[in-house]
């Protein structure tokens, strides 16, 4: 089963499932990105922060598959975030990944203390005329920040990619981009372990239609209008996470998911109004 395709706000169109590449790295790496695109992934996540960058430019490479059937995604670390800087970090990626654009580029947090984002913006605006770019997007972007870019440049992200799993629903920000026109992807959809795939409400509806527990939860985030980018290095894994379009949820199994959300569910230390980006 192909895997479906979203139209974003520019209109350039984003597999509904990706891989994510965080900690995935060297050798075993790159077998482990190459098998997934074998298996049938469109869509690879990776950032210069995970130093995963190369590997998923090789897997690319060795993959076979035409580079114009693939869509890339990378970002642009914190300390970056000023014009020169990032135009200078894009290029940099892309030769890292022995690519000639890439087809969408976050900037990966906004860093609201330093303040700069507006800037790096404007750098993501200037590298997508420039033909470096197809499409551009943030990640755990508040709305007051993507209100701010928004009105000083006049163009809105393709995409926000924010943390989402059972524990963290996100019903805010998943309506704001929605209000804004733009596409909510998922990182860390799972969330963290395998406490959410544990849950009773999971494991009932694992059994009732014969799925996984992740495959469930992936499914909640499909239903949702959420793109998520779960990350394996499991072969099975990697197969079930994109099997997830041949049944639906209903709306009150949704809820019923929706409701194992907690005060505290936000993984440590990744509110975007504090978060300290490392170098």
């Amino acid at each position: 089963m192909k895997t479906p395709l979203i139209t974003m706000n520019d209109g350039h169109r984003i597999p509904s499932v990706g891989l994510g590449t965080y900690q995935i790295r060297g050798g075993e790496g790159l077998d482990q990105v190459l098998t997934a695109i074998q298996s049938g992934y469109r869509l690879l996540d990776t950032s210069t922060n995970y130093d995963s960058e190369g590997i998923v430019g090789e897997a690319i490479r060795r993959s076979g598959i035409p580079r114009s059937e693939l869509f890339v995604t990378t970002k642009l670390p914190g300390k970056y975030h000023p014009f020169d800087d990032a135009l200078a970090m894009i290029q940099e990626s892309l030769f890292r990944m022995g690519l000639e654009y890439f087809d969408l580029y976050l900037i990966h947090w906004p860093l609201p203390k330093r303040g700069l984002y507006v800037e790096a913006w404007k750098a993501l605006i200037q590298a997508q005329k420039l033909g470096l770019i197809r499409s551009i997007g943030v990640s755990n972007f508040e709305p007051e920040h993507l209100d701010k870019i928004i009105e000083e440049t006049g163009v809105t992200p393709a995409v926000n990619q924010i943390e989402i799993h059972p524990y963290w629903v996100q019903e805010r920000m998943v309506n704001a981009n929605k209000e804004r026109g733009i596409v909510t992807e998922a990182w860390s959809p799972l969330g963290r372990g395998n406490d959410a795939m544990e849950e009773t409400v999971i494991t009932n509806l694992a059994e009732k239609y014969g799925k996984t527990a992740g495959q469930i939860i992936l499914r909640w985030h499909a239903e949702r209008g959420v793109l998520p980018i779960p990350k394996s290095r499991n072969l099975v894994h990697q197969r079930e996470n994109l099997e997830i379009f041949d049944f639906e949820l209903t709306q009150d199994e949704i809820e019923q998911i929706n409701s194992l959300e907690k005060s505290d569910g936000r993984i440590d230390g990744q509110d975007p109004n504090e978060y300290e980006e490392f170098d």
